[in-house]
Order: C-alpha cells, then structure tokens, then sequence
C-alpha cells in the first residue's frame, strides 16, 4: 500500500504549534525564534516532511531561481570554456543570495519558445540585441532581466565589455610588429550584408580593429586584409585555418575574436607543420584559461568572464528583490591586452 504523504498539519500537530507556524520555519523563518525553529525542523526531518516546491511557487510566486537565456544549444555552449567562466560567477552570487540556476538554451530552435517554460524570478540574457524579440517578451511580460553582451540602452540594465579598445589594442601590436597581412576571424553573426550590418561585442570590436588599421592608412579592403565570419567552435577555427592557409594570399597574423576559435587555428596550424608565429602569428580575445598553457601560449585580449556573470546575477537578484524596480544598472568592464608567444615579428613573404 502506497504510504500516505507528511503534510504540514502533521508537522504541525507533533510539535504543537500551528500549521502557521510551520510555513514560516519553511519560508520566512526570521519569524520565529531559534528554539522553535529548530524544534519545527528538528520534527519535520523525523516524519519525513519535505515542502512541496510547487505548491509553495504558487503561494510566494517566486522561484528563488534565475535563469540564462542562451543564444545557442547546450552541447554548443559546453563545448566553449567562456561559459564554464561566466557560469562560475553566476554561480558566486546563487550561492551567496540562495537561488538555482536554470540554463535556458533554445527550445525547438527558438528562444523565444523558451522563455515560457522557463519556471525563474529572472533572466540573464547573454548575446541579444536589445530590439531582439525575446527581449520585447520579456518586457511585455513584466519579467525582470539583465542584459549581457548586448548594447546599452536607457531603463535597461546590462553589463558589457570595452570590446573596441582590446580589440585595438590587439591590432596595434601587430601592426606594429609589421603586419600586414591579417586575417579576421569574427564570431558568427547570422547577419547579410557584411560587418557595417554587426551588432552589439561583433560590431564593437570591429570598429575597435578599423580604429587601429585606419591609423595605419588600412582597411579590411585593403589587400592582404580579410574579415570572415566562422563558427564560435574550436571546428570552427580549424577549419577557417585550413581554408586561409589552401589560398594564395597566405595572412601573416590571424585575429580571431574569441579564445576558443583561436586555439583551433592552433590546433590546425600544427597538423599541418605552420610555425606560429614563425610563419603566422595568431591572437584571440578572451583569455580562457587554456591560453595560457597553449603551444604556443595564446596572445589574447583578457576580458573579466567571472566578474561579467558575478555582477549579471546581482544586478538580476536586485531587480528581483528591490521595491523600486525601475532601478536601472549599467556597467562596462575593461580589457587587458596579453602578448604571449603566439605573435610575433611579420616574416618576410
């Protein structure tokens, strides 16, 4: 025979206090004082009574979990090491401020679909324009949400990165080492019509690499010059790798704006025998922690992915908790440029 499952009365008849009583030892224990409390709990554990989590969603319409809007499928997002980064400062705060997390990648290829069965107080939107259709669904449906990697906008909170200064920077060393010849390898956006179209980290950190090759009487037309969108995947780079290295007009330094499409480049500069930087220098921008220990150790732009994830998930728990709700906060966080062994002087073609 089935057994009959501890309710709140029972809990409540054992350690004779009322069924109020009890609620509050669950959800709002500052209510009562230690002795009871622990009396309350100390009971509930010998009957077994564990609360039910929806029946209590219901009454507190709270969660006490936040979620991360994804712009990509799970096994995508994991295969990156970004996100174990950015994970890991979400994670401080949840820790910290007693939320869950729930990871919302698309659902059925939509991330709006998404958004509904998505049982959170919040969401850290990572990636999305601010005019993107998700964004507006969550205005409309009064749900809070930080914005990261996006663009600033009024009313909105969000945190961002110096993209354009680190990624000039980055052009800047290597100019200055006699390059030349550079291919650019950007995340892709999804976008027709070319880079002039990019929004958000794409498009600043373009406009951070033209800042730097119009100093130098540059532009991506120039010849030797390159912009090409790939795969946010170590693939991704090999593969744009094998793709500039078959071609005639062979780069000199490759910029890949992220880490991990970086170390593909590496991966597939070594299959074929290519000495980086001997022959190619090669630079990325994140600072994973596998750029370090690369052979060659990765030429980066260092951007803080923990403190990104740390300050999203506190900015989202304030919005939550905060009578005022039309408080807003906004934060861009710098870059540091990191010259490692990948770069180095121009060779002579």
């Amino acid at each position: 025979m089935k057994q009959r499952r501890v309710t709140m009365q029972d809990v409540a008849n054992r350690a004779q206090v009322s069924k109020t009583a009890v609620s509050l030892a669950f959800n709002d224990s500052s209510r009562l004082s230690e002795a009871t409390l622990q009396h309350i709990l100390a009971v509930a554990t010998e009957l077994g009574y564990a609360a039910d989590p929806a029946a209590r969603m219901l009454r507190t319409r709270r969660t006490n979990s936040l979620g991360l809007l994804l712009p990509q499928q799970l096994d995508k997002v994991l295969e990156n090491p970004y996100y174990s980064q950015f994970l890991q400062g979400i994670g401080q705060t949840c820790q910290r401020e007693g939320f869950t997390l729930l990871l919302a990648p698309p659902l059925r290829g939509s991330m709006m679909k998404a958004i509904p069965y998505a049982a959170v107080d919040g969401f850290i939107v990572s990636g999305l324009e601010y005019d993107r259709g998700e964004v507006s669904a969550l205005r409309q449906r009064g749900i809070p949400f930080v914005l990261v990697d996006s663009e600033l906008h009024d009313g909105v909170s969000s945190v961002e990165i110096d993209d354009g200064s680190g990624i000039e920077q980055l052009l800047d060393h290597l100019l200055g080492l006699g390059h030349r010849s550079i291919a650019i390898l950007a995340i892709e956006t999804g976008i027709e019509g070319g880079y002039t179209r990019w929004r958000g980290p794409m498009l600043r950190r373009m406009q951070g690499a033209l800042a730097a090759l119009a100093r130098h009487g540059l532009t991506p037309r120039s010849p030797g010059m390159s912009v090409t969108e790939v795969p946010c995947t170590r693939q991704g780079g090999a593969t744009a790798f094998h793709q500039l290295w078959a071609s005639p007009n062979r780069p000199t330094a490759i910029v890949a704006f992220s880490d991990i499409i970086a170390l593909g480049v590496l991966d597939a500069a070594r299959e074929l025998g290519v000495s980086v930087p001997g022959e190619v220098s090669v630079s990325g921008f994140d600072d994973l922690a596998e750029a370090s220990w690369a052979n060659p150790s990765l030429t980066t732009v260092r951007q803080p992915i923990e403190s990104k994830g740390r300050l999203a998930a506190e900015f989202l728990v304030e919005s939550i908790s905060a009578a005022d709700v039309s408080r807003v906060h906004q934060q861009q966080l710098h870059t540091t440029l990191l010259v490692r062994d990948s770069t180095g002087p121009a060779p002579a073609r």
